[in-house]
């Protein structure tokens, strides 16, 4: 791609969101699992960049925002139409399967964020943080004196358990997304993943 053949298209709060978010949500999937404080601060992460991304979404640059890129049910079927055919029309910003992609993953990413913050106030933590429940049980023999287990409340058990199958639901669709951009890269013929890091794409043709 010559320089005079270059548009500016992802300003630079776009790009290093998305890689943020990239970050974030791998290292709080990751950690998921991982006494400590990386995942809940991971998840804070996730919550403050989807949250920015929501507002630029609205006060952004002119390829950031949902207006310039969301497209109606005709539209983006015929465009699904279209890319199936081999012959997808040319968009400069997000084509129409990939602006609803964009919503719908961070709408995931924030309800995977919310629920995150349910567990972790129902473990007495965070801004969400209620009491949380120490019951001691009966010790097995030979146990340490003074031992007590820690026991799960069933509103703990709910936030976890949808948190937990939100979380998978965003995995997947973080790889349908990855899948998807690297086939419309072929597609297109342009490369969409090193747009995300310039911030240029290519003209298209007069």
């Amino acid at each position: 791609m010559s320089a005079a053949n270059r548009i500016r298209v992802w300003d630079p709060a776009v790009r290093i969101g998305h890689w943020l978010l990239v970050a974030l949500f791998a290292t709080a999937y990751a950690s998921g699992e991982i006494e400590g404080d990386l995942h809940p601060y991971a998840g804070y992460g996730v919550t403050l960049v989807v949250a920015f991304r929501l507002a630029w979404g609205f006060a952004g640059s002119r390829h950031a925002r949902f207006a310039e890129f969301l497209r109606g049910p005709a539209e983006t079927i015929a465009y699904l139409k279209s890319f199936a055919a081999g012959r997808p029309a040319h968009y400069l910003g997000h084509n129409p399967a990939g602006g609803w992609m964009i919503v719908l993953l961070l709408a995931m990413l924030a309800l995977t964020a919310w629920t995150g913050l349910e567990t972790y106030g129902a473990q007495g933590h965070g801004p969400l943080a209620q009491a949380s429940s120490f019951v001691p049980v009966a010790q097995a023999d030979g146990a340490r004196k003074g031992k007590v287990k820690r026991v799960r409340s069933s509103r703990e058990k709910f936030w976890k358990e949808l948190h937990e199958a939100l979380a998978n639901a965003t995995l997947a669709l973080v790889l349908l997304h990855v899948a998807g951009a690297l086939v419309a890269s072929l597609v297109h013929r342009e490369n969409l993943v090193k747009a995300m890091i310039t911030g240029d794409k290519e003209a298209p043709p007069a």
